[in-house]
């Protein structure tokens, strides 16, 4: 085979692949877009806000780690997959103090095996929403570390492609050198040539 025909091929294979990549970074970007506004929209909704640093740092207001994951965000309006996380772990802390720590499942299978307590009943209910609340603010947390994944995949897809595009750049320098008439691979050619 031509050396010339062998650095081409692989050029034009390079060039392919460097388009590959910025397809599928375009299109990780689209999906990282769509996640992060997604999230964000649904979020801004719900018109869910943090309590303010007074709040928090109340004397029984919060625990310490509480405070911690709190604090960052006091004030704001709940709008990130971060800030849902962090008041999910709000949610979970305020059902804490409840009877079996707040665990619906546990709570509910409590209140049926005494229907006469009524103080139950309610616990009930208020497990229910917090539980459901937390599921909900950790799946939008889980739905906006999809973006931040694809955000990184795009960033690696693009940085590959200029990679690939650098090296098709090269390919293409070094076939314009390449003589015509040398063979690929030489070692071949001289193994014939003096065999014959």
């Amino acid at each position: 085979m031509k050396r010339k025909t062998f650095d081409l091929i692989f050029t034009v294979g390079g060039a392919a692949l460097v388009v590959i990549l910025v397809v599928a970074g375009a299109l990780l970007l689209v999906g990282a877009n769509y996640t992060n506004t997604n999230v964000h929209d649904q979020l801004a909704r719900q018109e869910i806000f943090f309590p303010t640093t007074k709040q928090i740092n109340t004397p029984k207001g919060e625990d310490y780690i509480s405070r911690n994951v709190q604090l960052p965000y006091a004030g704001q309006q709940v709008l990130t997959g971060t800030q849902a996380k962090a008041y999910a772990y709000k949610v979970q802390m305020d059902m804490y103090p409840m009877p079996f720590h707040g665990v619906y499942s546990k709570v509910s299978a409590f209140s049926r095996a005494h229907p006469t307590t009524k103080k139950m009943a309610a616990l009930v209910t208020v497990s229910f929403r917090g539980t459901t609340l937390q599921g909900l603010l950790l799946e939008a947390y889980a739905f906006s570390q999809f973006g931040t994944i694809a955000t990184d995949g795009a960033i690696a897809a693009f940085s590959l492609a200029f990679l690939m595009l650098v090296l098709t750049g090269l390919g293409l320098w070094h076939t314009r050198r390449v003589d015509v008439s040398e063979e690929f691979p030489k070692s071949l050619v001289e193994v014939t040539s003096k065999a014959a």
